[in-house]
C-alpha cells in the first residue's frame, strides 16, 4: 500500500517558517522536511489475509466531522470542526473559537476491491476502517504436499 509521508518535525523545529522561506530554491531544498503537516493524525495500517484496517487517531472529533470517500484509487479521510462561545455582559463581550480539521490521502493498492462495502466506525478518539481485498488477492493457506 503506498503511503504518504507523516512529518512530525514541525513541533522539534518552531523556527522552519523562515529557514523555508530563505531556503525556497528547489535546488537547495527537495523535500517535505519544513512543510507544516504537525497536526496530521498518526495512522496504523494492518494488512490481514482478507482485508486492510487502516486506523486514525483523531481524538475530540465526533463521526458526523468526518469525510470518508474514495475517488480514483485514493482513499480520502477528512475531517473538519469548529466550535464558538460568545458571552455578552453589560460591558464586555468575551468571544472564543476554535477550528480543527485534517485530510490525509492514501492510493489503494490494485488488491483492494473499493466496490465492496468499507466499514468505518469511529469510538473513543480512533477512526478505523476496513477495506477488504479483491478475492484474488487474498492469501491462500500454505499448503503441505507429502512426499511418497
Amino acid at each position: 500500500m503506498t503511503l504518504i509521508r507523516f512529518n512530525n518535525r514541525n513541533r522539534l523545529f518552531p523556527w522552519n517558517n523562515g529557514l523555508k522561506n530563505f531556503l525556497s530554491d528547489d535546488r537547495f531544498f527537495n523535500d517535505d522536511f519544513l512543510d507544516d503537516d504537525s497536526l496530521m493524525p498518526a495512522m496504523n495500517i494492518k494488512e490481514h489475509q482478507d482485508d486492510f484496517e487502516i486506523e486514525f487517531a483523531a481524538p475530540g472529533f465526533n463521526k458526523k466531522d468526518f469525510e470518508v470517500t474514495i475517488e480514483d484509487d485514493m482513499l480520502n479521510v477528512c475531517a473538519e470542526k469548529s466550535k464558538e462561545e460568545e458571552e455578552k455582559e453589560e460591558d464586555y463581550t468575551r468571544r472564543e473559537f476554535s477550528y480543527n480539521s485534517f485530510k490525509r490521502s492514501l492510493k489503494l493498492p490494485n488488491s483492494v476491491n473499493p466496490n465492496e462495502d468499507i466499514k468505518a466506525v469511529y469510538k473513543n478518539g480512533i477512526l478505523k476502517l476496513k477495506l477488504l481485498k479483491k478475492e484474488e488477492a487474498k492469501q491462500l493457506p500454505k499448503k503441505v504436499i507429502e512426499i511418497a
